[in-house]
């Protein structure tokens, strides 16, 4: 009878065991929870963050505490998820560099996708290629002419070595066999200064980026990098449609936890996210930073971020790209 008492025990603590990670995400948040931003105060990541994080807070009733962990284009503040206990309470919300990262930057102290579980892919946005009023382009194709006719005369700027934009063009130059030479920034406040200042002829970053100075007469737009036009550049044609067939590059943004985070605490945490997205404030106020709210789930920011690992260590790996240069 005793052995029997005793595994009658063993099998309601199992029972237990199984039950309690339901319940524990059925009962998210018990308390303030943590939206680590591994980028500074004041950009792109940091306002999707804190609009986010607002909502559901609002939804919710516990604090969302949006924590800046800047450096190394992202990977420190994502090594700091990686690391942190796997219960829900620390969530990170990274970017487009989080999907170059494992290819350009030697030695990370995590692995981006074993170390950590996707959640969310809360929205993707195009990025714009963009000239100085005083250049003589219309178009993208007015470019590729220009680079084709005379190797090495175009110059652009991007955000830095190893940024999207960087890659994305570098893509384009090896898919048609141009030569274009490339000015790296230390952000987008740098670029865009040079970029309306006439110090550098091309500039390529993300719609959100670009779109005031557009606006303001002081660069003009020659293309975009998503399959279609964008709305917040009405009349600017995709790359696709001037002389780069099929390409497509996009910026993004996901929310992402630690590796053995629950797989029902991972859903709980994305079924808020995702009702926090729906709403329409909040849609309207990231697409004023130029997003296309998605709010995809775990397996769809999975696909996609191992895509753009795949494709983007292709592009770092057969041109020597390295962070910083």
């Amino acid at each position: 009878m005793r052995l029997f008492a005793l595994a009658g025990v063993a099998v309601l603590a199992l029972f237990g065991a199984v039950t309690s990670i339901p319940a524990a995400a059925q009962q998210w948040p018990a308390r303030s929870v943590k939206l680590m931003v591994p980028y500074p105060a004041g950009g792109n990541v940091d306002g999707a963050a804190r609009i986010i994080a607002d909502k559901l807070q609002t939804m919710l009733g516990q604090p969302f505490i949006v924590e800046n962990k800047g450096g190394a284009s992202g990977s420190i503040g994502a090594a700091a998820v990686a690391a942190a206990p796997p219960d829900g309470y620390t969530i990170g919300v990274v970017f487009d560099t989080h999907g170059v990262n494992p290819s350009l930057i030697p030695n990370m102290p995590f692995d981006t996708v074993n170390d950590l579980a996707p959640v969310t892919l809360v929205g993707t946005s195009p990025m714009a290629i963009v000239a100085h009023i005083s250049q003589p382009y219309a178009n993208f194709g007015d470019v590729l002419a220009a680079a084709k006719a005379k190797p090495g005369s175009i110059s652009y700027g991007s955000i830095g070595s190893g940024s999207l934009g960087h890659l994305a063009m570098t893509q384009i130059a090896n898919q048609l066999k141009l030569d274009m030479t490339h000015v790296p920034y230390k952000g987008g406040g740098p670029l865009m200064n040079d970029a309306v200042g006439g110090q550098v002829p091309l500039a390529i970053g993300t719609v959100f980026l670009v779109s005031p100075h557009v606006k303001g007469g002081r660069v003009k737009a020659l293309g975009v990098t998503s399959s279609t036009p964008s709305q917040q550049l009405p009349g600017v044609k995709p790359v696709a449609e001037q002389g780069v067939p099929g390409f497509s590059a996009l910026a993004w943004w996901g929310i992402i936890v630690p590796a053995k985070t629950p797989p029902a605490m991972v859903q709980r945490i994305h079924e808020e996210i995702a009702k926090a997205l729906k709403d329409p404030g909040v849609a309207e106020k990231l697409g004023a930073q130029g997003m296309d709210v998605l709010g995809g789930g775990p397996a769809d920011l999975d696909k996609f971020l191992r895509g753009e690992i795949a494709r983007w260590s292709k592009v770092v790996k057969d041109n020597n790209i390295r962070a910083g240069d």
